[in-house]
């Protein structure tokens, strides 16, 4: 085990502290002000998670890879104890929970039911913190306790309306899949400690290449796939996706914009740190080669996600529902990138994060949308969104570049999205991958644009209602559209050469 050298590492834990502090300070906002200050602990919030973000930005920004950040001597590198690691792979997935984090907070100020309770913004906080640990995590007994941090905190959020039947009943669903999918993520991670006697991540890779275990291929194998169900659960893939629809559509909407983005974020970027640096490539035991096992597993989850997950959101008759099923389709397009990280490397990494990146933002503008709506007319069924584009024109057109950006089509951010993922696997020879996700964005683009003439071509019964929309969703609206047009045009290929540098670390150092 690496020494503990706690002023090394406290520059590294910086903004983990600082969102500490800055839980502390919201609870006590919560117990002073009266009730009709308190949605300004959404500002509080989105000021804190933004700044945070800032500051991991300062600490580490696109420089060359081992090069100290200017005036903060901190470096690239692993610190407290050996269970976080400081790169800037952790850091782009570090940026995109907190600033999921944040547009959560301020689309939840104007949500009914959830903008004046105190505990919804200590607790989207905790959730962040647990987010960006598991970010960075470079240790089973981190990446456990950093994944459970990410995740209770939302089994609440879930269950947030008690009021509301649907709410409580996703709440409790989302606890008991949930909680079978840590037992068995645990009982992977135990199975790889019993064989090796190790926790970190380097340390179990450095071991399983040693002599001594060569002829131990079934073991491994076994604890492999015990691990891909426990992260196959927090992505929401097939066929770990039957919480999803219920929970999608049961919890408040602005709890499943966060849910949808944050905890697959920070999955996905340990799913990318914990294959590439405990089964690398080259990896044989007993004449078995282990990447090739797992790339057949990952293209194998990645063909069902997308396809049972398109197929059933044509169905749909519930905007959230449908965003469910999307999501699930969109967790199988992000795991042909994994698929492809054993042979595409870097590059496939990158178009993770990349991918992540633009669907954070695609995803909280489709739900912005949603919220609008449904606070609005308490509906949110799909067939009630005829004629929105004569009751707010520009409701209209955010939510179309949102879908559209799901769909993967220019000039929004999800084309990039879908190319460098498709790119990653036709370098790495899964040519066959990248068809099958080219033909499943396709029967996508059918129901995407279903949602589209609904909005502008059939005509609703209350089109003479304008439909308001409040400043905080202005803005949330403004950023994120922004950015979706933007992550598709002029920032792509800044935004990629980030996340290929971050990528760089896995490859060129092996952590």
């Amino acid at each position: 085990m690496q020494p503990f050298d706690l002023a090394a590492s406290l520059g590294v834990v910086a903004p983990e502290i600082g969102l500490t502090i800055m839980a502390i300070v919201v609870l006590f906002l919560d117990l002073q002000l009266p009730d009709s200050q308190r949605p300004n602990l959404a500002l509080v919030t989105f000021i804190g998670l933004i700044a945070t973000a800032a500051l991991y930005l300062i600490l580490w920004f696109p420089v060359p890879i081992s090069t100290a950040v200017a005036g903060l001597g901190v470096q690239e590198g692993t610190y407290w104890g050996g269970m976080l690691r400081h790169d800037a792979l952790a850091q782009i997935f570090k940026v995109i929970v907190l600033v999921a984090g944040a547009l959560t907070a301020l689309i939840a100020s104007g949500s009914t039911g959830v903008g004046r309770k105190g505990e919804f913004y200590l607790i989207i906080i905790v959730s962040s913190l647990g987010g960006v640990l598991l970010a960075g995590a470079a240790d089973l007994i981190m990446i456990f306790l950093a994944l459970e941090t990410v995740t209770i905190p939302l089994y609440v959020l879930a269950a947030f309306r008690r009021d509301d039947r649907r709410s409580s009943e996703s709440g409790m669903k989302y606890f008991l899949f949930g909680s079978f999918a840590s037992a068995i993520l645990l009982y992977g991670f135990s199975l790889l400690y019993g064989f090796t006697g190790q926790t970190s991540i380097a340390a179990i890779a450095e071991y399983l290449g040693s002599e001594p275990f060569s002829a131990n291929s079934v073991p491994v194998l076994i604890a492999m796939v015990l691990v891909v169900v426990g992260f196959g659960f927090k992505i929401g893939a097939v066929p770990f996706h039957f919480w999803t629809p219920d929970v999608y559509e049961g919890a408040p909407t602005p709890v499943t914009a966060f849910l949808s983005v944050a905890s697959k974020a920070a999955s996905f970027a340990v799913i990318a740190r914990f294959f590439v640096v405990v089964f690398p490539e080259g990896l044989v035991l007993n004449g078995q080669e282990i990447a090739s096992f797992w790339v057949q597993l990952a293209s194998v989850l990645a063909v069902v996600s997308m396809t049972l997950g398109n197929a059933v959101a044509l169905a749909q008759k519930n905007i959230k529902r449908l965003l469910a099923y999307s999501s699930i389709a969109q967790a199988g397009y992000t795991l042909i990138g994994v698929a492809a990280l054993s042979a595409g490397g870097q590059n496939s990494i990158a178009a993770i994060g990349f991918y992540m990146f633009m669907y954070t933002f695609t995803n909280l503008l489709a739900f912005a949308v949603v919220i609008v709506f449904s606070e609005a007319t308490g509906s949110e069924n799909i067939a009630d969104l005829a004629g929105l584009s004569r009751r707010n024109p520009w409701l209209a057109l955010t939510m179309t570049i949102a879908l559209l950006s799901l769909a993967g089509v220019p000039p929004a951010a999800g084309f990039f999205g879908k190319f460098f993922l498709f790119q990653a696997a036709v370098d790495a020879g899964l040519v066959w991958l990248a068809i099958v996700g080219v033909l499943n964005a396709i029967v996508a683009l059918y129901y995407y644009l279903i949602v589209v003439k609904i909005m502008y071509v059939d005509h609703g019964q209350f089109e003479e209602q304008v439909i308001p929309v409040a400043q905080p969703y202005v803005w949330t609206l403004a950023i994120t559209t922004l950015a979706v047009l933007l992550l598709g045009t002029f920032a792509a290929q800044p935004i990629f050469d980030w996340a290929s540098q971050g990528a760089a670390v896995l490859f060129v150092r092996g952590l």
